[in-house]
């Protein structure tokens, strides 16, 4: 178990993770340490697992938390710490396989050759052992993998851990030329809205630029952080991230950041921090210095959508929830996470719980799936 990512090289934890997933980058997870994000003190206690081989190389890690809380998860179980809680049991802490703050579906074994035991690996079978012999020596209530592959959710279940979904909204490319061309697609009705959404930005004066981790200098970020922090502050809620990690993330892995920035009569006034891999675009963080009409649809879609078919990238992940995102032309699909509660009553309640809640996520998906922007096929 390590207390810090630090404690393992860059380039062996990054061997492992693979370049498809900034996230799960040790520049990324180290960032959130090192700018205090993530610490005991904040809930997020580090405790990383590494499988190491007979020579001691690193064959395989996990990014692991202990939690002294559910904030900033996205998987959404306080119903079930409060009636664990009213039964008389501790809850918390509890053992978290994520990446803290981002709801984005990856890898959370990361082995050689980024093998699953979906494919006959050995070593995501051991970590995960390992996590839960790791949860009953910490007296953690619980153990929860957030945000798998659904390979991953699929094995993993096998093994024993209580499947849970839920719904998102994603774009994917179809081969667009352009923003236009995408909107042909549509039907009348939905087009017109969404060109009336962005003309409504653009007679307000409103301007747009796309800036790259190279152009985020610590001046800029000076003037760009309130716009983040705002979101949070306005709901009377602290800010997940600092002022550090930004910069700090900025400066050791510049090509994964993408910013779009608008302004009026040249000041910022609104933004969408992105990261992107070499074929996704994440849509992570979004704030405005006030209310402008559709301003936050723009910022938040239109430009991802515009700058994916520029950079040829095949996906685009906005963020969780939002139904108001299928008018936009993001479509349903399913996230996953398997939890693992170490006291077998509440287990055997849970299991029962997660067999109807996923029949219900499933009927939703196929709902949403019917009310899509799209041309009707004749």
């Amino acid at each position: 178990m390590l207390d810090n990512i630090s404690e393992v090289a860059a380039g062996e934890w990054n061997a492992l993770a693979g370049g498809s997933h900034p996230f799960l980058r040790h520049e990324f997870l180290n960032a959130l340490e090192t700018s205090g994000c993530v610490s005991a003190e904040t809930g997020w206690q580090p405790c990383h697992l590494v499988l190491l081989d007979d020579q001691e190389t690193t064959v395989g890690a996990m990014p692991l938390y202990l939690k002294s809380h559910s904030r900033g998860e996205f998987v959404f179980d306080w119903a079930w710490a409060s009636a664990y809680q009213r039964a008389g049991y501790d809850y918390y802490p509890k053992l978290l396989n994520a990446v803290p703050f981002t709801p984005v579906a990856g890898p959370r074994f990361l082995c050689a050759g980024a093998q699953s035991a979906a494919d006959g690996a050995e070593a995501p079978a051991l970590l995960l052992a390992g996590a839960v012999e790791l949860a009953h020596r910490l007296e953690a209530s619980s153990l929860h993998c957030l945000f798998p592959t659904p390979e991953d959710a699929g094995w993993m279940k096998e093994k024993g851990m209580m499947l849970r979904t839920d719904c998102q909204f994603h774009w994917q490319d179809d081969g667009y030329a352009n923003f236009s061309d995408y909107l042909k697609t549509f039907s009348s009705a939905k087009r017109k809205k969404v060109n009336r959404e962005r003309r409504r930005v653009k007679e307000a004066g409103i301007l747009f630029e796309t800036l790259s981790g190279d152009a985020l200098t610590p001046e800029l970020w000076e003037r760009l952080y309130p716009l983040y922090a705002a979101s949070y502050l306005k709901r009377g809620q602290y800010p997940y991230l600092n002022h550090q990690f930004f910069e700090r993330v900025t400066r050791e892995m510049p090509e994964s950041l993408v910013v779009f920035l608008a302004r009026l009569d040249g000041e910022a006034v609104a933004l969408a921090i992105c990261f992107r891999s070499d074929t996704a675009l994440y849509g992570r963080y979004w704030g405005s210095r006030g209310y402008y009409h559709s301003l936050h649809f723009e910022t938040c879609y239109y430009q991802g959508i515009e700058y994916c078919i520029r950079e040829g990238l095949k996906l685009f992940d906005p963020g969780v929830q939002g139904e108001h995102k299928l008018a936009r032309g993001f479509m349903p699909v399913t996230s996953y996470s398997t939890h693992w509660v170490r006291h077998e009553g509440f287990a055997d309640a849970l299991s029962g719980y997660l067999a109807s809640e996923r029949e219900q996520v499933a009927r939703y998906v196929e709902i949403a799936g019917e009310h899509t922007p799209f041309k009707k096929a004749s």
